[in-house]
């Protein structure tokens, strides 16, 4: 009998996951594509103040999706980016970082991360869903940890789709030295 509950609960289990992962696929095969105009957005940064993408014409644009602030992985990417601002800077870009957490925890993330970068708080998820990076966890629903580089146009240039927050700062500049051109 136990064995019984046991099997139930293992296939409860096995199809919930997978409809985790459908939906997640589905998310990813949503995000823009390079070539495609970026989907315009205004969303609160930590200080609360609007931040419009639009703002940045004329600029690169790294726009990263993150899940969650304060957690190691968003820590470690957060922390790589803000390393090497300089040379995002110097190649005229700027770094965006999106979750669905609100500007207060982004304020707290940042003050406690030494970031200066904006981040911007997507509490509705309007935008993550706009670039495919809404990742369901069962109960919730959080950012998955996407990228999209954005030319000065406003077009995707370059997109990476569940990164590795070990070296994805290093792959982003990587790709915008081949990418932008030189000055």
């Amino acid at each position: 009998m136990v064995m019984k509950y046991i099997l139930i609960l293992v296939v409860l289990i096995c199809v919930g996951v997978a409809a985790v992962w459908a939906a997640n696929k589905t998310s990813a095969s949503n995000a823009p594509v390079v070539g495609q105009a970026a989907p315009d957005f205004t969303l609160p940064s930590q200080d609360s103040t609007p931040v419009s993408l639009h703002d940045y014409r004329g600029k690169w644009v790294v726009l990263y999706f993150y899940p969650k602030d304060n957690t190691h992985g968003c820590t470690i990417e957060a922390h790589n980016f803000q390393r090497d601002i300089a040379k995002y800077e110097s190649a005229n870009a700027v770094v965006l970082g999106v979750s669905v957490d609100n500007s207060t925890s982004h304020q707290d993330f940042c003050a406690k991360q030494g970031l200066t970068f904006k981040l911007l708080a997507d509490t509705d998820k309007t935008a993550s869903r706009e670039y495919g990076s809404v990742m369901n966890m069962v109960v919730t629903r959080i950012a998955a940890r996407n990228t999209f580089l954005i030319d000065p146009q406003g077009k995707i240039a370059k997109v990476w789709v569940g990164v590795e927050p070990n070296r994805h700062s290093a792959e982003v500049l990587d790709a915008l030295s081949a990418i932008s051109p030189r000055t």
